[in-house]
């Protein structure tokens, strides 16, 4: 540590430690068996202990004397930790070496105030990383982790970064979601006609599945722009809480399936993305019930603009065009052999 804490910290020879308390944890790494605190923070040391503490290379050992305007690093994990967490985001009060994690109260969508997140690392002494916004993730799941990284932290440089972290409602969330009644319209002449058979629907409904999503028998129409908006009408009727329109979202004079969604009266209107597979994807709305538009890219890719939208909608957000252009950096899936979507790039 050098100078910067002498007047804090205390350094006592191994021999004179006996009998001391230890003003912090001391790691040992033993390669494919353990890593963690050989001795913990508060622990008196004993005669016997000096050999082991030998063998983890220890000859000094700290004494702390706190300032006024200083923190032990595991004190400031905690303030840390606490102005870190917004709503759905937990931590325990175990802290070792300053460091504490912050975990998912529940299953739901990591959401991440990505600025103020940079802002609380630009302070010095201390850090916070995370998962990216925008991630699934399940109850007791890892979202971030903090730490104060010297073993005496200076108390403004830790309030400073409390600051911001409130500031923001806590950087870290997490929204539960929602499990709406889903209705689908599929479209296409084709289907219709039994020319091909209908692929969307199962594919539908087993990535809603994985939300919980309760589905309605899919609604089988032609390429007619009354038709289609007559379907829509009717789910909205019948009081379902979300809208999936398949199928027929390209500027081919056969596809109008994006302009019955508008004729419907669905509003802010989003046509278009910067995700690749999922260009011709829309988004609007009928009042509170969300309706998605989604291309035939749906069919032939595993992972799309679909699911990297889906979470977002079912945790109550309404796709905006910004939201959409902030997909860009991210956005190309590059179709990998093996996919291990969401363990990958796609999206983040």
């Amino acid at each position: 540590m050098g100078n910067k804490y002498k007047s804090s910290a205390t350094v006592i020879s191994l021999e004179e430690s006996v009998g001391k308390v230890l003003a912090h944890d001391i790691t040992e790494i033993r390669p494919g068996q353990f890593k963690g605190p050989a001795f913990k923070k508060g622990y008196i040391v004993r005669e016997e202990d000096l050999e082991h503490l030998r063998r983890l290379g220890k000859e000094h050992l700290y004494v702390l004397h706190l300032g006024p305007g200083e923190l032990h690093e595991n004190d400031a994990a905690l303030m840390l930790a606490g102005a870190l967490a917004g709503p759905g985001v937990v931590y325990g009060e175990e802290v070792a070496e300053g460091k504490i994690n912050l975990k998912a109260a529940h299953r739901g969508l990591l959401k991440v105030e990505v600025n103020a997140l940079i802002d609380f690392n630009m302070v010095p002494d201390l850090m916070c990383s995370s998962r990216h916004s925008n991630v699934v993730v399940e109850a007791g799941e890892i979202v971030a982790g903090t730490r104060a990284i010297p073993l005496i932290i200076n108390r403004r440089n830790v309030e400073t970064a409390v600051d911001i972290a409130k500031g923001a409602g806590g950087i870290f969330s997490v929204k539960e979601f929602a499990t709406p009644v889903t209705g689908m319209v599929i479209t296409g002449n084709e289907v219709i006609t039994g020319r091909i058979d209908d692929k969307f629907a199962p594919i539908l409904r087993k990535k809603l599945k994985f939300f919980g999503c309760r589905v309605r028998d899919p609604l089988f129409v032609p390429d007619d722009q009354d038709k289609i908006r007559n379907a829509i009408e009717g789910l909205l009727a019948d009081g379902v809480g979300l809208i999936l329109v398949a199928g027929g979202m390209s500027v081919d004079p056969d596809d109008v399936s994006r302009l019955a969604i508008v004729d419907g009266g669905a509003e802010d209107v989003v046509y278009g993305s910067p995700v690749l597979p999922g260009a011709m994807f829309l988004f609007g709305h009928y009042g509170d019930v969300p309706v998605m538009g989604l291309p035939a890219c749906v069919l032939f890719y595993r992972v799309t603009v679909f699911d990297l939208m889906l979470p977002r909608v079912l945790a109550g957000e309404r796709i905006t065009r910004r939201d959409l252009a902030e997909t860009a950096h991210g956005g190309l899936c590059l179709n990998c052999e093996t996919c291990r979507y969401p363990v990958c790039p796609f999206g983040k």
